[in-house]
Formats: C-alpha cells, sequence, structure tokens
C-alpha cells in the first residue's frame, strides 16, 4: 500500500493519520486549539421550514472523518454507512425501497466469505448514474449495484481507501483514492480502463477527497498540493492544471496547501477553493484562468446565477460576484461553527454545522433565514437540494428531510 500522510483539521477529527494504513495518533486538543462556536442569536424567521421525515442509516461516518451526503436520483434517495449498510429509501416518504447489511465482500473471491469481518465499510459516495449505484470502501474497494433493486453487479480493487464519491459519465466510472491515484473503470464491467498518480503526496493535507467532476470527456478534480486538475476521460493523461494555492507560511501546517474541495461547474466556468489559498475561476474547455481571489476554504463555493456563495476556514459566509468575484455580502452570526459546503436552494444558501444545526441564509443580503436542528451530532457534508426538499445527514448516520416555504404562504 502507498503511505499516504495527512492531516485532519481540529474541527473535524483532531487527528493525524501517519500512514495509509491508519496508525492514528493525537494532533492537537480539540478544546484549546480551535475557538468554540460562536452564540447562536435570536432571529425572527423569514422562511418556513417543515421536517417531513428522518431516519438513520447504520454508524453514518462515525469516526473515519468521511463526509457521507445522500445521493438522490430515481425518485431515491441513496444511503451508506462505515459499518456495512446500503438503502434506498423514497425521497418522497423516507420508507425503504430496499437494503443491504454486509459484512462480507460481494463478488471478490470465488465464494463469499462466512467469517464476519470489516469489509464492507462503505465510504465513498454512494453515486448514481440511471441505474447504476457506486460506492467506495476504506478497505480499497470499489462496489457496483444496481440502483433500482440493490442487486450487487461487479468489484474492483484499488490500491487505497476510498473517501470521496466516485463520478460516472458515458460508461465511465472514475474513482479517486486517497493516495493520490484516479482509476477509471468500465460500467458495465468494472474493468480497469486507466491508471493516473496524481505524483507525490504531501506530507499533511486534509482528510478527505473533494469529489470527481466528470463531464465532457474530461474528468476534474482539485489534488492535494493546491491544484485544479483536469484529466482526459479516455486516457487519463493531463490536460490542464492550474495552481490555486499561495504557499505561505513556515511550517508544514502553514504550508498546508489543499485543494480537495468540491468544484462546481457552471457551463465551461469551473469554481474552485483551496484551503490557504484562493477562490478561481476557470475556463474548464481551455484550462485558462479568468478570475482569482484570497479565498481560504476547505468545503468550496455554491453557485446560485450570478452569485457565488462560499464558506471560509473560519466558518464565515461569502457571497461573490461571479463576475470577477467582487464582494457582495458577508455573515459572520455562524462563525466558528464549522460549517459544510453550501448548497443553493431557490433564493437561499443551505449549511449545517458543527452542532447538528441546518441553516438557511437569505442570498440578497445574507441574513438569517430560517434555523433547524437534525441532531446534536455535527453535520459535515453538503446538504442535498431537490425543489423545495433538502436532504440532510450528520456524522452518526441521522438523516432527514425538510420542505421549505416562504412564510405567509
Amino acid at each position: 500500500m502507498k503511505p499516504r500522510h495527512f492531516f485532519v483539521l481540529p474541527l473535524l477529527a483532531a487527528t493525524l493519520v501517519l500512514s495509509g494504513c491508519g496508525l492514528w495518533a493525537k494532533l492537537l486538543n480539540h478544546g484549546s486549539n480551535i475557538q468554540p462556536p460562536k452564540p447562536l442569536a435570536e432571529f425572527a424567521p423569514t422562511l418556513q421550514v417543515q421536517k417531513v421525515w428522518s431516519t438513520r442509516i447504520g454508524d453514518g461516518a462515525g469516526r473515519s472523518g468521511v463526509r457521507l451526503q445522500p445521493a438522490l436520483a430515481n425518485g431515491d434517495l441513496y444511503l451508506i454507512s462505515t459499518n456495512g449498510k446500503l438503502e434506498a429509501l423514497d425521497a418522497a416518504t423516507g420508507k425503504r425501497v430496499w437494503e443491504q447489511s454486509t459484512r462480507t465482500w460481494p463478488g471478490i473471491w470465488p465464494f463469499k466469505r462466512k467469517k464476519p469481518g470489516p469489509d464492507a465499510r462503505y465510504a465513498g459516495g454512494p453515486t448514481v448514474s440511471g441505474n447504476l449505484l457506486v460506492v467506495g470502501t476504506l478497505d480499497g474497494h470499489v462496489d457496483a449495484f444496481d440502483a433500482a433493486t440493490g442487486k450487487h453487479l461487479w468489484s474492483a480493487t484499488v490500491d487505497n481507501e476510498v473517501i470521496s464519491p466516485p463520478a460516472i459519465d458515458a460508461g465511465i466510472v472514475y474513482i479517486r483514492t486517497n493516495s493520490g491515484y484516479v482509476y477509471a473503470f468500465d460500467a458495465n464491467t468494472g474493468d480497469r480502463k486507466w491508471l493516473n498518480d496524481q505524483g507525490t503526496v504531501p506530507l499533511l493535507s486534509l482528510r478527505g477527497n473533494g469529489p470527481l467532476l466528470a463531464a465532457h470527456g474530461v474528468v476534474m478534480f482539485g489534488s492535494d498540493d493546491g491544484k485544479a486538475v483536469s484529466l482526459r476521460s479516455d486516457t487519463g493523461a493531463i490536460q490542464w492544471q492550474i495552481p490555486i494555492t499561495r504557499g505561505l507560511g513556515r511550517s508544514d501546517i502553514q504550508k498546508l496547501n489543499d485543494a480537495d474541495d468540491t468544484l462546481q461547474l457552471d457551463g465551461n466556468t469551473l469554481y474552485a477553493t483551496a484551503y490557504h489559498g484562493e477562490l478561481v475561476a476557470i475556463d474548464a474547455a481551455q484550462g485558462q484562468l479568468l478570475w482569482n481571489r484570497p479565498f481560504s476554504s476547505y468545503v468550496g463555493v455554491g453557485v446560485a446565477g450570478k452569485e457565488l456563495v462560499g464558506v471560509d476556514d473560519n466558518s464565515l459566509v461569502w457571497a461573490f460576484s461571479t463576475d470577477g468575484g467582487g464582494d457582495l455580502w458577508k455573515q459572520d452570526a455562524l462563525q466558528y461553527h464549522w460549517l459544510t459546503a453550501p448548497a443553493v436552494q431557490d433564493q437561499y444558501a443551505v449549511v449545517g454545522g458543527v452542532e447538528g444545526y441546518v441553516h438557511w441564509l437569505d442570498l440578497s443580503d445574507g441574513k438569517l433565514a430560517a434555523r433547524v436542528r437534525l441532531s446534536r451530532d455535527a453535520i459535515r457534508a453538503r446538504p442535498v437540494v431537490h425543489g423545495d426538499m433538502v436532504y440532510v445527514e450528520d456524522v452518526k448516520g441521522h438523516v432527514a428531510a425538510y420542505r421549505i416555504a416562504a412564510a405567509g404562504r
């Protein structure tokens, strides 16, 4: 196994992984090294939020540090957990469509292992395209299922843990492992088509990889050494790469320049951010930088028409113009709540936080519009929006669906 060293932000887990084999050690004292969340102020809601249903999926992400996020497709919501749970729910009602619960590898051996073991530790995904559902595991495997029935279709082996969602496009499944490799597999058979090695992975990087973004014959991602990268989908060769970090600081932690955030593609414009780096707009077809501005983030931005909304590394929420990146507004009411990447729902930005709250902010001025509490556990993954519904999952596997309506309706 290729060694993989990475730094976990104290707000996420306060740990340092010393090797890809999973040796954990204390890095920072959680209580003395990060600011406590800013007390939440009361406000008059301008948005009505109704909980439609709630459930729980296994142990959720547990102590893995992974940002598990539901996948919405075909009217169903797909969920995984690191203790081997895989479920499909009716997105409207929360009723279970099918479920898988296993501690053995389907399809890896000539027969299923009878001895229980921590084998199906689902962590990457789920990702659904058409009738194909794909997940990656902490044990370095990829599994594909029929999205309608949960039937296992194929398995593949990779070099390291998979903790970011796969991407599926034009009959190809793309997988990114925590050692810097990107794999391409045939979506029908699971046969490997190519492998791209990111090269030298920094000694320290953030725990987690942003999702791969596959479209228009390329696959894009933010690298551990602070670049936005585009690979050709047919060969895996680098099409272009653009640095989006500044490389400041003296210590290794101060020099941490990870671009593992969620990329956003709006037409041909790609938006990317980096920890200790910048917010950039890139012409994705040409690989040309359109504009950049200082902005340190480990979660990324959301796109709302002519506006970008982002969360910085202190959980201040910002809005920028897509035309040059100029400031529109800033909201500091959620400082140090270690917010998720923002999702855009109608005229609102939706974020989750470390104390289990879900917040809606008005995109016109950044003011808080509504707040609900899913649980007392941290929410780390970007909420999933579909129309007037939003789906949220916390680190313990609690999942809820909320419906919004303008106040007074």
